[in-house]
């Protein structure tokens, strides 16, 4: 049984580091590309950097979630649960600014062509 808890741990540990490498990576490539945006001057660009942050911190928030399995005192599960409990809410922050920002450019994009008007006659 002892065999099986250390290869269980040694499995989380792993998967813990390849969830913070991922999350660190998208984060990573996220703010490159949001700097090419802004240097290009893409309207698109906070949209795009909000859903990179977003998919970084779920890989980041999995990373936490696996860190619960292998929590031994009370003291580390509260400190596990807090930070839990502020990626997510960075994460809820994050997607809600996702909806506005595609909210705001569906409406630049789809909304109808005024109509032009001229006084002169012709």
């Amino acid at each position: 049984m002892e065999q099986f808890h250390s290869i269980l741990n040694l499995i989380v540990d792993w998967a813990i580091l390849f969830f913070e490498l991922m999350g660190v990576i998208v984060i990573l490539v996220s703010g490159v590309q949001g700097i090419v945006g802004y240097i290009t001057r893409n309207p698109l660009t906070r949209l795009n950097l909000a859903k990179g942050m977003a998919m970084g911190l779920e890989f980041k928030l999995g990373s936490e979630i696996l860190r619960t399995v292998v929590v031994r005192e009370f003291k580390e599960i509260f400190t596990v649960a807090g930070i839990i409990l502020l990626r997510a809410a960075l994460t809820f922050l994050i997607h809600w600014e996702i909806r506005n920002e595609e909210a705001h450019t569906g409406e630049a994009e789809t909304a109808p062509e005024r109509p032009k008007f001229s006084f002169r006659k012709k």
